[in-house]
């Protein structure tokens, strides 16, 4: 591969990141109309979505370092397939311990910690068997972080609550699925001074931090477009009777028309574009399939006597959602766990210079690459050499693809965060970030509802997305050591 240009593009844009708001904020002059077209008369409006004042008091969470935790204390809500999934990842990584479990269903939680003691480690209180026993946990004054992975219409309520108590939140996706919900965790966390931060583990893909890195040294040129999403083949899961407990989550396509869970895809490629530190999603525009899959699966697979029976369901197999940016790009961002397909992520960034695909390769990696002057011929090139030139530090460090669930992208994610805050770091993820990634969901609901028309972006930092800065492209540091 050819030498890299002497300056990155991340250098182009914002010399050393904190000299760049003056350029991003004349493209941002520049491209505000968009945005603010919601209140102008016309049917291709974007339909608004309103900024509310910040209240007196509140400041920005961004930038805010964590302070420094000798040992970060876990306490967990929810202790499903996903959570009970995570406890022993926690308890694993250096300097820190799970103090205390909660699930609705007291079982569970004797389970995790009856777990985490054989291996080991210290037995973790035990809270559960109401829907409230959170609060209860919460009270405790050994707890620095509340990772959260219960149904998605708990997620809101726990989470404020995880920042009124005085504790951050790590909640797995969505954070919240109502617009109102969204606006209120940035409050809290500005008013409580405690982050919230999306659990999104695929932001920490080997290949995904790769990419990132590529497109910040201006491997693609301009970046002008990006795919990502989640496309995952759920069916027989939704339907059986033991893996989500209460069906929780078929149930929420009986009631619902949203891009559910897009994030996976979103973030990547919102992180490698400078979402929120140069650039900001401004408008959504959705659009659906008819809902067939659900309901020709179980056509053909479940019994009769089945409760399921009785559902009908109205979310589109395939929910798609066009995003412009401030900056002039285009996202798709993707949702189908209906249909019969292979999983994948869609993973996907080009610009100016070349592209990059994941899900499509045949090499070890599964990607596949693009990029002038490296290739001609119009013949796709394995991305094998181009991953192990850009791993990201993290994977360098302490990614692993045996250990841990997702290819070792969950244990990169919960190290990356124990080392966040015991060393006294700004998180990669913000509760900007996370309000923004998760914002599909109400807003596809709106412009399909409206018959696809756009919807206007809410800008979460309130204009300082403007400004560049670090996210997960980080600078490489140590884990503190344990005393």
């Amino acid at each position: 591969m050819p030498e890299l240009p002497p300056v990155s593009r991340r250098l182009l844009l914002g010399g050393a990141l904190a000299t760049g708001a003056a350029a991003a904020g004349a493209k941002a002059a520049h491209a505000a109309p968009v945005s603010e077209a919601a209140g102008t008369a016309g049917a291709d409006a974007p339909l608004p979505s309103p900024t509310p004042p910040r209240r007196r008091g509140q400041r920005s969470m961004i930038d805010v370092p964590f302070d420094v935790h000798g040992t970060v204390r876990v306490g967990m809500i929810g202790l499903g397939n996903r959570g009970s999934g995570m406890a022993e990842g926690w308890a694993a990584v250096p300097g820190c311990r799970v103090t205390a479990v909660c699930d609705i269903r007291a079982d569970r939680a004797t389970s995790v910690a009856n777990r985490l003691a054989a291996l080991g480690k210290p037995r973790p209180a035990e809270y559960g068997g109401s829907a409230d026993a959170y609060t209860r946990m919460l009270r405790r004054d050994d707890i620095d972080l509340v990772y959260i992975a219960t149904p998605w219409e708990f997620h809101h309520r726990q989470g404020k609550a995880a920042l009124e108590a005085g504790k951050h939140a790590l909640v797995e996706l969505p954070v919240a699925t109502e617009l109102d919900e969204l606006w209120d965790l940035v409050d809290t966390s500005e008013r409580t001074r405690r982050h919230l931060m999306l659990s999104e583990n695929c932001s920490y893909g080997r290949n995904e931090l790769a990419v990132l890195k590529m497109a910040h040294d201006g491997l693609f040129g301009d970046v002008t477009n990006g795919h990502g999403g989640y496309l995952h083949d759920l069916r027989e899961l939704l339907f059986s009777d033991t893996y989500y407990t209460d069906s929780w989550r078929r149930l929420w396509h009986t009631r619902s028309t949203a891009s559910f869970y897009p994030m996976h895809g979103l973030a990547p490629i919102a992180a490698a574009m400078d979402v929120n530190r140069g650039d900001r999603m401004t408008v959504l525009r959705a659009t659906a399939t008819e809902p067939k899959g659900l309901a020709d699966y179980r056509e053909r697979f479940v019994d009769r006597s089945h409760p399921s029976w009785k559902e009908t369901y109205i979310n589109g197999d395939l929910v798609t959602c066009l995003i412009d940016t401030a900056q002039g790009r285009v996202i798709r961002a993707e949702h189908d766990v209906s249909s019969p397909r292979p999983y994948s992520r869609i993973n996907s960034l080009a610009g100016s210079r070349g592209i990059f695909e994941d899900y499509a390769g045949t090499s070890a990696t599964g990607g596949r690459i693009y990029v002038e002057p490296d290739h001609s011929g119009h013949s796709w090139r394995d991305f094998d050499s181009y991953r192990k030139e850009f791993d990201h530090w993290l994977w360098k460090t302490v990614g692993d693809e045996n250990n841990g669930g997702h290819g070792g992208m969950d244990y990169v994610l919960q190290w990356r965060t124990v080392q966040l805050m015991r060393a006294g770091l700004v998180p990669d993820i913000d509760v900007y970030d996370s309000a923004a990634w998760c914002a599909p969901v109400p807003l596809s609901v709106k412009s399909l509802a409206a018959g696809g028309r756009p919807v206007a972006y809410p800008d979460f930092t309130r204009g300082s997305w403007v400004n560049l800065r670090t996210g997960l492209d980080s600078r490489e540091s140590a884990m503190p050591p344990v005393a």
